[in-house]
C-alpha cells in the first residue's frame, strides 16, 4: 500500500496532468465552490512546497469576499477518478510579475482583453496547509477482494493519508 509521501506525489503528479480544482472560502459565500484551473510552478517531484496557482477575474465573489477571509478549501478529482484530495490552506490575490510571466499561456490569455496588464486579472495564490488525500479503492480487484471475503474498510484505510503541504 502507498505511503503518505506516495499518496502526495501522486496528488502533486495528477493535479499538473488534470488542473481543475473546486475553490472556495470557509465560512464565506454559504462556502460556494467554484471550478478554477490550477497551476504550479516548476518540477513537481516528492517533496513540492509551493503555492497552487489560479488566473481569476477581480470581478469574481470569490475574489470580492477575499477580504474578509482568506481561509479556503480546495476539492481535486482526478479525471480516471483513481485519486481525490481535500486541500486546505490560505488564498490570496498575488499579482507577482514574474508568475504571470512564467504561467501565462494562450488559454489564460483569451479571458484576458488587456492581456497581463489587464485590470480585471486577479492571480490567486493558495498556500496549501494540509491534505487528505484519497486513492480510490473501488476497483475490479476490490471487488473481487470482498467476494474473497476480504474486508474492504482495511483496503480503504491503507489508501487514505493526511498530509502537511507547508
Amino acid at each position: 500500500m502507498p505511503t503518505p509521501q506516495e499518496l502526495e506525489a501522486q496528488f502533486w503528479k495528477a493535479l499538473k496532468s488534470d488542473m481543475t480544482m473546486m475553490v472556495g472560502l470557509v465560512g464565506e459565500d454559504d462556502s460556494h465552490m467554484r471550478p478554477l484551473t490550477a497551476q504550479i510552478e516548476g518540477d513537481h517531484a516528492d517533496g513540492y512546497r509551493g503555492p497552487i496557482w489560479f488566473f481569476s477575474s477581480t470581478e469574481t465573489t470569490l475574489v470580492r469576499e477575499l477580504g474578509r477571509s482568506n481561509s479556503a478549501v480546495a476539492t481535486f478529482a482526478s479525471k480516471g477518478h483513481d485519486l481525490f484530495a481535500t486541500v486546505h490552506g490560505q488564498l490570496w490575490v498575488d499579482n507577482d510579475r514574474r508568475v504571470i510571466d512564467a504561467l501565462w499561456n494562450s488559454f489564460i490569455a483569451a479571458w484576458y482583453e488587456g492581456g497581463k496588464d489587464d485590470p480585471k486579472l486577479a492571480v490567486l495564490r493558495l498556500d496549501a496547509n494540509n491534505a487528505e488525500i484519497w486513492l480510490n479503492a473501488s476497483s475490479l480487484l476490490a471487488g473481487i477482494k470482498i467476494l474473497l471475503g476480504s474486508d474492504p474498510k482495511k483496503d480503504y484505510k491503507e489508501n487514505v493519508a493526511k498530509v502537511s503541504l507547508k
